[in-house]
Order: C-alpha cells, then sequence, then structure tokens
C-alpha cells in the first residue's frame, strides 16, 4: 500500500541485507514477526526462493529493480511492476505467490480489504481500506448531515446531496488521476504512499465545512466574527487532525506504509495550503512533498489555475441533482493529461485539443452559480437562516472537549464542539420552545410558511466599476426610499438588505486558462501556451462579474410596489445597469438616462453612421 522509497530507488541501497523491524504497537503488532510490507528487497528474494521461484535470474531482476515488500503488496496495483521485471511465463507464478502472503498477511493483522461503493455519479467505486477506516468515524460521518448546497434544497427539491458523498466522490477522482499520471510516466517517481495520501487528501478536504455549507463561512461567520479571516479549509485541517488522534487512527496508517510526520503535513498541504505562509517568494512552499513532486499539489484543489478533481465531482454530482446539463467529461480529461517540465518545475498539462472544452468547464462553473448557487430565492433563504442563527448565537451552547461551552460562532475553535455542529442546528431552533430563541424561531418559520423576503430587483455596476460589500449601499436605498413614502407607512433601516455576489471564473478578473500548460502531439514533453485567439472568437473576454440584489423584509403591502419603482431610481443614482423590469415597473423613470434607451436598432443606426463617416473620410 505505501512504499517508503519508489520503484527506481538505488539497486544498491536495496539489495543490502537487514533484519526486519519489530513493530512496537497498534495492529501491526498482533501478526507476523517480521511485516511483510517492511520487507526490503532480499527478504521479498527469500521469500520468492521459498515459494520454488528462486531462479537467479529471477531474482537478479528484482534486485536490480529495488522492488519492496510494500510495492508489491497491492494487488492488483502490483501488475504493472510485476511485468516490468517478471517474463511472460514467470507472472502468473510470482503473483500467485505474492496473493497468497498477501492474504496470509491480511488475515494476521486483521486488516480489512477494498471495499466497494456504488456512487450514483461515479457508479461502482472501489475504495481502500484505510479510507475507510476514517469514513467509518464520526468526525467524517458528521458529513452526512451537511447539505452540499446549503440553502439551494430550499429552491431546487432534488438538490438533497450531502459533503459526505461528494467527499467520497473527490478522493476516488484524486486517486484515478494520480494513478494516471502513474501508469502513463513511470519516471514520475509516484509511490503507492503519494497515492494514498492524495486520496486521503481528497476524501478529507470538506471536513471544516459548517451548517449550510458555504453559507457558514460566506455569510454568517463575515457577520458574527468581522475581524476574524477564518475559512472552512482550515478547520479542514484541525478536523483531520483531530479525526487521526480520537481514533487511534496513527496505527493504522503506519500499518499502510505512511509516515505520520512527514505524509501528515503532505495531507495537510494539500488540503490548506503550505504551513508556513511567510516562505520567501523563490522558496518551495512545501515541506511534504519536494519540488520534483510539485505537481501533486494540483490534483486536490488546484491554486494555480483551478483545475481539479474537486471541481470534477461537483460539476456532475450537482448538475446530475439540480436537473441542470452538464456539459464537461472528466473523464475525457483524464486521458489526455500529463505533467511537463516548465521553468525548473513539474506541471500537470493539458493536450492542446482540449483549450476549449476547459473554457467549457469554467462556463459550466459560472452556469452552475448563475442558475442555482446564487439563486435569489435560495439566496435570500440563506440570508434569512443567517439572521436566524445571527439571533441565536448568544443564546445556543454546544459543549466541547473538557466540558467548555461554545456558540455557533465560536464553535470552530475546538473540534470535539465543531463535530456537533451540522445543519441539525436548524430543526433544533425550529421546534425549541426556548423565549431565548424566539426571535430566531419566528424567521425560520417565515421560511417553512415561504414568508420570505422580497427582492425588489437585480442589478450590475457599470464597466470597470466594483462595489464593495458594506452598509453604505443600504443606507443609501433606505434614506432616499423613506423620504418617498406617505406619512401613514413606516420603513426601518434594517428592513432593506443589499446582496452583492462577485461571480467568476475562480480567479477574480484573470482568465484561468492563461495559467495553464498544453503539449501536443508531435513533443509532449515541451510546454506550450494557448491564448484564447488561437482557440475561437466566440470566447468571453471579461472573466468576473457583480450582481446586486435588493431585498426588503416588510410584508406591508403598501411597501412593495413603491420599493420596487424606487429600485429603479436608486440605480440610476448609483449608475447601475437598467434592470430588466424597469420599463413596466417605473415607465416614468427609464427615459431619464439615456443610456438606458438605447435599443438595438438605434445601436445599429449609430454603427451604420459611424461605418459613412469611415468611408467619406476615406474617400
Amino acid at each position: 500500500m505505501g512504499s517508503p522509497a519508489g520503484w527506481r530507488a538505488a539497486p544498491a541501497k536495496r539489495a543490502r541485507h537487514e533484519r526486519c523491524p519489530e513493530r512496537p504497537r497498534g495492529p501491526a503488532a498482533m501478526g507476523d514477526r517480521c511485516d511483510p510490507r517492511r520487507w526490503d528487497t532480499e527478504r521479498l528474494c527469500q521469500h520468492l526462493s521459498q515459494c520454488g521461484l528462486g531462479e537467479p535470474d529471477l531474482l537478479r531482476r528484482f534486485r536490480e529493480s529495488g522492488v519492496t515488500g510494500s510495492m508489491l503488496l497491492d494487488l492488483p496495483a502490483c501488475a504493472l511492476e510485476i511485468a516490468r521485471v517478471c517474463l511472460p511465463d514467470e507472472r502468473l507464478k510470482v503473483l500467485s505467490c505474492l496473493n497468497s502472503l498477501r492474504q496470509q498477511h491480511l488475515d494476521e493483522m486483521k486488516v480489512d480489504e477494498m471495499k466497494v461503493f456504488n456512487d450514483p455519479i461515479h457508479g461502482h467505486i472501489e475504495i481502500h481500506p484505510l479510507l475507510v477506516r476514517i469514513i467509518d468515524t464520526p468526525q467524517f460521518q458528521r458529513l452526512r448531515y451537511i447539505k452540499q448546497l446549503g440553502g439551494t434544497y430550499f429552491v431546487f427539491p432534488g438538490a438533497s446531496h450531502n459533503r459526505f458523498e461528494h467527499s467520497i466522490g473527490v478522493g476516488y477522482l484524486a486517486g484515478c488521476l494520480v494513478r494516471e499520471l502513474k501508469e502513463r510516466q513511470p519516471e514520475l517517481d509516484i509511490t503507492q504512499r503519494d497515492i494514498l495520501c492524495v486520496e486521503i487528501a481528497g476524501l478529507c478536504h470538506d471536513l471544516g465545512h459548517g451548517p449550510f455549507s458555504h453559507m457558514f463561512d460566506g455569510r454568517f461567520i463575515p457577520l458574527a466574527r468581522p475581524d476574524l479571516k477564518w475559512k472552512h479549509e482550515t478547520a479542514s485541517v484541525e478536523m483531520f487532525k483531530h479525526l487521526i488522534t480520537s481514533n487511534k487512527l496513527e496505527a493504522v496508517m503506519e500499518l499502510y506504509g505512511l509516515d505520520l510526520e512527514e505524509d501528515m503535513i503532505f495531507i495537510k498541504e494539500q488540503i490548506g495550503g503550505p504551513i508556513d505562509k511567510t516562505a520567501c517568494e523563490n522558496a518551495w512552499p512545501y515541506d511534504g512533498r519536494p519540488k520534483e513532486k510539485g505537481f501533486l499539489y494540483e490534483i486536490v484543489a488546484n491554486k494555480k489555475n483551478g483545475i481539479d478533481v474537486d471541481k470534477w465531482d461537483y460539476f456532475a454530482r450537482d448538475c446530475h441533482h439540480l436537473g441542470i446539463q452538464n456539459n464537461f467529461d472528466y473523464k475525457r480529461l483524464l486521458k489526455l493529461i500529463r505533467v511537463c517540465e516548465v521553468e525548473n518545475q513539474k506541471f500537470i498539462c493539458t493536450r492542446d485539443k482540449e483549450a476549449e472544452n476547459l473554457y467549457d468547464m469554467f462556463n459550466t462553473r459560472h452556469l452552475l452559480h448563475r442558475r442555482a448557487y446564487q439563486h435569489k430565492v435560495g439566496n435570500v433563504i440563506e440570508i434569512m437562516i443567517t439572521e436566524a442563527f445571527q439571533k441565536a448565537d448568544k443564546f445556543w451552547k454546544i459543549e466541547g472537549s473538557g466540558g467548555k461551552l461554545y456558540q455557533i460562532s465560536t464553535a470552530m475553535e475546538d473540534m470535539e464542539a465543531y463535530t456537533k455542529l451540522t445543519d441539525n442546528i436548524y430543526l433544533e431552533i425550529l421546534h425549541s420552545s426556548s423565549q431565548e430563541l424566539k426571535e430566531a424561531r419566528e424567521i425560520l418559520r417565515k421560511i417553512e410558511r415561504r414568508e420570505l423576503y422580497k427582492c425588489l430587483g437585480e442589478t450590475r455596476p457599470e464597466a470597470k466599476k466594483e462595489v464593495s460589500k458594506n452598509n453604505k449601499l443600504e443606507e443609501s436605498f433606505w434614506l432616499g426610499f423613506s423620504k418617498m413614502l406617505p406619512p401613514n407607512v413606516e420603513i426601518k433601516a434594517e428592513d432593506i438588505i443589499v446582496d452583492v455576489i462577485n461571480m467568476d471564473y475562480g480567479m477574480k478578473d484573470q482568465n484561468p486558462i492563461d495559467n495553464v500548460r498544453f503539449f501536443c502531439k508531435a513533443n509532449p514533453s515541451k510546454p506550450i501556451t494557448i491564448n484564447e485567439n488561437q482557440v475561437s472568437k466566440l470566447l468571453p473576454k471579461t472573466f468576473s462579474e457583480q450582481v446586486i440584489r435588493v431585498y426588503c423584509k416588510s410584508q406591508d403591502p403598501a411597501v412593495f410596489p413603491a420599493a420596487k419603482q424606487y429600485f429603479v431610481q436608486w440605480c440610476i443614482e448609483n449608475d447601475f445597469t437598467k434592470p430588466q423590469d424597469s420599463d413596466v415597473v417605473a415607465p416614468h423613470l427609464t427615459p431619464i438616462k439615456k443610456s438606458w434607451n438605447k435599443t438595438r436598432d438605434d445601436e445599429h443606426r449609430t454603427s451604420e453612421h459611424s461605418c459613412r463617416q469611415k468611408l467619406s473620410f476615406d474617400k
């Protein structure tokens, strides 16, 4: 399972006969005196001789290649290694010998076999027994009770899937990708340890999500603790450490060949980025793997261009449950990637003919945000849940380690308390009888009765103008609108909510494809860049946008129509784009701004006039 050294390790180091180390603790101490996973080349050759496979030429090839027990005890994954060392007539005998050894070892050590999961997206998938041990812990099972899409489930009835199945899918895809690279490019020296660490990182990358997923770290925490710079990846690293120690999985990890110091660092770095954030710009920032294996950090969470297995799974899974067509096929991309060297560093590169498909991939991401993740009703429900959590925060107590009590907004400071914090808090507040939770309970009851805050409209800033998320927009709307209302109608400042949404291709206003390296069929080892002009003239020219929505809490029937009309006036005053329904809602206002009244015929005439002027000038 885990190989302490690579396939092409120096033969001289592997040929030396050493006594097998004793296992001081854990499951490995129960079985054979010498764990076959820790056998060096010489001990493995001795076992082959005992099985009647002691031909000098065969043993010489094993010694020259530096094959160890840990490299061959993962059947059928070891078949590729055996094919390189053994002649065709020797392979079946060697595989049979190793298979019997492996089965005996598993029986003695009471280690589980690979398990098969039936996933609705990826079909029947095999999961490594160490990953199964991680899945079968309270910290991982917690993800069953956190909706993948948060409040979106209140709009799309099929979006009932959870972080649990997504995490399993990402772990599986991470293993698929790294094994493809290992098989296609043996010179990369990808070991079984590397594969296992990448799979674990994929499996555990979302352990730190709070109730209703991104609502918790994107809406609730910034309001409840505005001075705290916190994101769920930070909690994922802490929860992973807590999962391993509280379930005493260190010995199990060692049993499968992992190094508790180096590999734990590698897994945490894949989830949360470099541990030492102060490393100098030109220095290699990671400690878990050297620069030669830097491409491994691009598999689970790719910080360079955003092309990673996390997106591949949630594109397919979310589209499936939302009922939206997914136009991106990760299986094709898996077959058309390889590692190339760019400026003395190895990167995962894509075949040149896949450039347009990568644009489709990021367009799928944007489509999901537009149609589902940032749906105006789903967003207002998350705003209401966030308000309910804020009102319940100081009254809700969660017991952590040592009996210490935490609030909703502080539970992430203690992983024992955070393990208990899931979407279930919604129902607990909703069905509570506490007088202290009355305000929070009433907000959730409004959601249940579909008495939602009303959306007054949607607009955007004009080109090259960015709006920051602050209370000034809400204040300006309330001040202007309250002056227009008749004396008998009242609206409070807190009744107005301005929601500013940033949508992009994953790298703000940058084109992520600019950071992708490609290779061509003629020379697959040479990385190249491809700009948008080489792909198509119909590609997007901008890669980010802001959407501004205004909601009104007031249920007064006299307020909503007037507020919708004032929204159009407010857009004019702030130099925002024309709302879609403004001609119907406020026809007396829309002629005020000339740029809003340009029709396609006007634009055509303007263009035609410009052409005539140019022709006249040319004459």
